[in-house]
């Protein structure tokens, strides 16, 4: 399927794009450019930007990194994130098995965050960030969709993923890519993409020699089709928007969150 939305297939192309729209009801409206011919690839089309203004960011501590839904938010209950009814799993599997980075984030809050195929596909920073650095998992591609988060065991710990690690300025907090059934790759601003190729061993790439530094609403990353982004926040550093609640519709740039005390929202220079 990366194979396929990476080709110039010219007019079999744009009918493929023109069918998902249709199909998905994707709002070209908002697009940059809204014209589905101009997208010599499938990847082009799905990654496409959105006109200047489209998603204004709040006036708020933390903003929304996505357009998707809310799967599930709230406390980390000492190391285990809930996924969905009868199903948790621990920050130490997310990590990689890294337990030391896993306790960064002991009884501290969480947000799983869907995107659906007709989506905003880039990806965002709910707050500004300085990159400490990124672990490629390999792992499964189970669908990401709230039915398979309902049935599937441990899913957005078994899946392959990209687990993004910063620096912000109420203490470290984490961007977690979670790769699903036929998503064609992830890819950071910073690196690239990171897969394809799929490797069989976990990956570690550390930024301690060369800063980076991403903004609150600077793009971060990107997917190719649906997938979700799972987000680690240490403890008594926030507290969520209290018009959130799981299947809530929300849109990239939107409030997310406020700091429990007031202190420096940004980086130092």
């Amino acid at each position: 399927m990366g194979a396929l939305a990476r080709a110039r297939g010219g007019a079999l192309t744009t009918a493929v794009i023109r069918w998902f729209v249709r199909h998905y009801g994707v709002d070209m409206g908002e697009a940059a450019d809204p014209d589905v011919a101009s997208y010599q690839t499938f990847n082009d089309f799905f990654t496409r930007a959105l006109k200047p203004g489209a998603r204004p960011v709040a006036n708020a501590d933390l903003i929304c990194p996505i357009d998707g839904a809310v799967s599930q938010f709230g406390r980390i209950e000492r190391d285990q994130i809930f996924q969905a009814k009868g199903h948790r799993y621990t920050t130490t599997a997310l990590l990689a098995g890294d337990a030391a980075l896993a306790r960064d984030f002991e009884d501290g809050e969480f947000a799983t965050l869907y995107l659906s195929p007709k989506d905003y596909h880039r990806i965002h920073m709910p707050c500004d960030g300085r990159l400490r650095q990124m672990v490629y998992v390999p792992g499964e591609l189970f669908s990401v969709n709230p039915a398979t988060a309902r049935g599937v065991p441990g899913l957005f710990a078994r899946n392959e993923r990209v687990v993004c690690l910063f620096e912000g300025p109420r203490g470290p907090f984490a961007m977690v890519l979670v790769g699903a059934t036929i998503v064609g790759s992830m890819a950071t601003v910073w690196h690239g993409v990171v897969n394809p190729p799929r490797r069989p061993d976990v990956c570690t790439w550390r930024y301690d020699d060369r800063p980076v530094v991403l903004r609150r609403g600077e793009e971060m990353g990107r997917f190719l089709l649906g997938s979700t982004v799972v987000m680690l926040f240490p403890k008594d550093c926030m507290r969520f928007n209290a018009g959130w609640a799981p299947e809530r519709p929300v849109r990239m740039g939107e409030a997310m969150a406020s700091y429990l005390t007031p202190g420096p929202t940004a980086l130092p220079a």
